[in-house]
């Protein structure tokens, strides 16, 4: 089996075994349903939905009609991945089981388990929807998605930006409440940023935070990426 589609499996797999531990939890131990969490796991795979339905809406369109099409369509399509993409990461800030109640029937290490499942399939969503793109550019630039082109400097720089821009959206979600459709009103977003990043304090908290993240994922995607991209490059 080719690596690439080792992965995507693996990562729907990770997504299945996910939301199926929150559902399970219900069966097993009679409580309800922890419908945020659930609504959590469903926006943390929209974004490598619509990622997967663009590259296929893009190449049908380049098929179709022109390169100019093609193009406007997967920019398009680009740009609200990018805003929903904040929503897999999200799901790093739930370890903190505030779910649970002081009596609650379901055993610690289940919910343990299942969180950490829930989280980490975010953080392949990421992974995957990243390197999905990191492919496109390198194909769009250099011609090919070979090893040399995958770990250009232009390439990487990519990465680092998306992963930024995700750590930032996950500490604009968690701290100001924000949502990725909060964009249609530019005047009220302004005021909310700056409001809350009215103090120096505010801005220490928020670099440290987005760094800390960052790192946090940029490592997942080296450890993920690299022996993918190096399999392919001999493959």
């Amino acid at each position: 089996m080719k690596p690439g589609v080792l992965l995507l499996l693996c990562v729907l797999g990770l997504n299945a075994y996910a939301l199926l531990l929150i559902y399970m939890r219900s069966r097993i131990y009679r409580v309800p349903v922890y419908r945020p969490m659930a609504w959590n796991f469903l926006l943390s795979a929209l974004p490598l939905g619509i990622l997967l339905s663009v590259a296929v809406a893009t190449g049908l369109v380049d098929i179709a009609t022109t390169r100019g099409a093609a193009i406007v369509v997967g920019a398009a399509g680009l740009l609200i991945w990018l805003l929903l993409l904040p929503n897999s990461t999200y799901l790093i800030t739930e370890l903190n089981l505030a779910h649970r109640r002081r009596d609650d029937p379901v055993p610690l290490w289940y919910d343990i388990v299942a969180v950490l499942s829930f989280i980490m399939s975010g953080v392949a969503n990421l992974v995957l929807g990243i390197l999905i793109v990191q492919m496109g550019f390198v194909i769009v630039f250099f011609g090919d998605a070979d090893n040399t082109a995958m770990h250009s400097t232009l390439a990487r720089v990519l990465v680092v930006l998306i992963i930024l821009t995700a750590s930032i959206g996950i500490y604009l979600g968690r701290y100001l409440r924000l949502d990725s459709w909060d964009v249609r009103s530019l005047a009220q977003l302004r005021a909310k940023l700056r409001e809350h990043f009215d103090s120096n304090a505010a801005r220490g908290r928020f670099a440290f935070f987005c760094v800390t993240h960052t790192i946090f994922l940029g490592l997942m995607y080296g450890l993920i990426v690299s022996p993918l991209v190096d399999s392919m490059a001999h493959g």
